[in-house]
């Protein structure tokens, strides 16, 4: 009697533990796939400006709902692509981060389109001691002489310090286009980009005064409002410069003196003939 108790209990146990699993199959059966594509990834770190090729890359299994916008699945299909970002191991590969087809490796598949790139040269304090990376922006200082007033030929020239450019990209510091952020690098050139408008002014900056980068941070826009900082300024503790006095004015001049000329006075005369002699009597 207990053994025919006990099969029935274990018969209901196995009743109930196969309606659980056939509940939970179905149940599974019905969610989505966690995982279904495979896309392209970086088999190891790749610098910008790298062109790819297929054993660069790999394929890995990657969450549907998570898929990177312009996603490869095939490596051939980024072949002889070249990266204009950096890419870590393992991390995708998207058309994001590719130059345009067709682009040559190296330094010009960084240019963006409209834009320049012109190389300074700086030593370890104006390349803010190798802190200026590639991907970092920095500001443009030129110290020069400023030109007097047109309409003071009395006036001297005088030193001042002033940013010209501003929130300018770093491209390549060197000849590297990476970035190694764990510690500076000083360097005796800086690849700037920069508009051709910027790039004129720039090359007349160099070539008037000296140059200093300033760097900045990534994610400041704002725009630096300064009139540039002068002897007299850096001297005064940014209090604004007395007024100039007001030129003497010239001491005026006496009038001339007019002599006045009289009238002449209306005078009778009449004929005196004093024999054989005439006069003129005049009263």
């Amino acid at each position: 009697m207990k053994n025919k108790r006990a099969l029935v209990v274990m018969a209901v146990a196995i009743l109930f533990g196969l309606t659980a699993v056939v509940l939970a199959s179905r149940w599974l059966l019905m969610q989505p796939a966690a995982i279904a594509n495979r896309i392209v990834v970086a088999s190891a770190d790749i610098n910008l400006g790298q062109r790819l090729s297929p054993e660069m890359l790999k394929l890995a299994e990657w969450p549907a709902d998570s898929v990177p916008k312009g996603a490869f699945t095939d490596p051939q299909q980024v072949g002889g692509r070249v990266l204009k970002n950096s890419v870590q191991a393992g991390e995708p590969v998207s058309e994001a981060k590719l130059a345009p087809a067709g682009t040559l490796g190296g330094l010009s598949a960084l240019i963006n389109e409209g834009k320049r790139a012109i190389t300074v040269r700086v030593n370890d304090v104006i390349g803010v001691a190798g802190f200026a990376l590639p991907g970092n922006y920095v500001d443009i200082i030129v110290s020069t002489q400023k030109d007097p007033p047109v309409n003071n030929s009395g006036a001297r020239e005088q030193n001042i310090s002033k940013i010209v450019l501003e929130r300018i990209l770093v491209l390549a510091v060197a000849q590297e286009v990476g970035r190694d952020e764990t510690k500076p690098k000083v360097v005796n050139a800086v690849t700037l980009e920069v508009t051709p408008e910027q790039a004129e002014k720039l090359d007349l900056a160099r070539s008037v005064g000296t140059l200093s980068l300033a760097l900045r941070n990534q994610i400041d826009p704002a725009p630096a409002k300064t009139e540039g900082a002068t002897k007299l300024t850096l001297l005064t503790d940014g209090l604004p410069p007395p007024p100039k006095a007001a030129p003497p004015k010239p001491a005026a001049r006496p009038a001339p003196v007019v002599h006045k000329v009289a009238a002449p006075v209306h005078r009778d005369c009449v004929s005196v003939i004093n024999g054989l002699r005439p006069s003129q009597e005049c009263f």
